[in-house]
């Protein structure tokens, strides 16, 4: 994407300031790429600014200021996620329209649905589409490109909680660790994930209520 004589570096655009925007970041300033970062969370700017200095451009997120960025971008990486809930759109279809001919939009969001008004499923075979002269890449499951690696990943960030229901029981572990607690969605047929109820439209209840803690 750049570092090459002669061979202006490619302007990234990365959505979302999270694991995934940072390690994007890492891996585009790596190969000698022009990068802004973009993000709601005036924070996780800051993080980011300290982390990797003025090598990095940093933007508050609004509507106008992706639109400005993407129009002008050769590569959009789209990673912008909410935990339990469906991605915003944030990258419309008339900014798709709006794009250069031959830019890439990674929608990394895509199994929470896509951070583009443009994006679809892909897989791994059939990795990419074009719309409106812009690839969109859009795999689900994107890990499973390196299933060895990601399982080992995987498994050394869930095992943990496993063995701490398999030695406490549910509500023990639960009622112990609140950021265990966070991730339950459902208990005895009620939903007890803010984002999950409302992106199902349902009633939301507190894991404390239904585990009656």
């Amino acid at each position: 994407m750049g570092g090459v004589p002669g061979v202006p570096p490619a302007d990234v655009l990365i959505l979302g300031a999270g694991v995934a925007g940072t390690n994007a970041t890492l891996i585009a300033l790596g190969m000698g790429s022009s990068v802004t970062v973009v993000d709601r969370n005036p924070e996780a700017l800051r993080r980011i600014a300290s982390q990797f200095g003025p090598r990095v451009r940093t933007a508050f997120s609004t509507r106008d200021v992706i639109e400005t960025l993407c129009r002008r971008s050769d590569l959009v990486i789209a990673a912008v996620l909410i935990p339990g809930a469906a991605a915003p759109k944030i990258i419309s279809a008339e900014t798709v329209k709006a794009m250069k001919s031959g830019a890439v939009i990674v929608d990394i969001a895509i199994d929470q649905g896509g951070c583009a008004e443009t994006s679809r499923p892909t897989t791994h075979s059939h990795p990419t589409y074009v719309v409106d002269g812009v690839v969109h890449y859009c795999v689900t499951n994107m890990p499973g490109a390196v299933a060895r690696t990601s399982t080992f990943a995987l498994n050394n960030v869930t095992l943990p909680f496993v063995l701490a229901l398999a030695d406490k029981g549910l509500r023990r572990a639960l009622a112990e660790d609140p950021h265990f607690r966070n991730g339950l969605n459902i208990h005895d047929g009620q939903v007890t994930h803010k984002a999950v109820a409302n992106a199902l439209k349902l009633p939301y209840v507190r894991p404390e209520a239904a585990l009656k803690m």
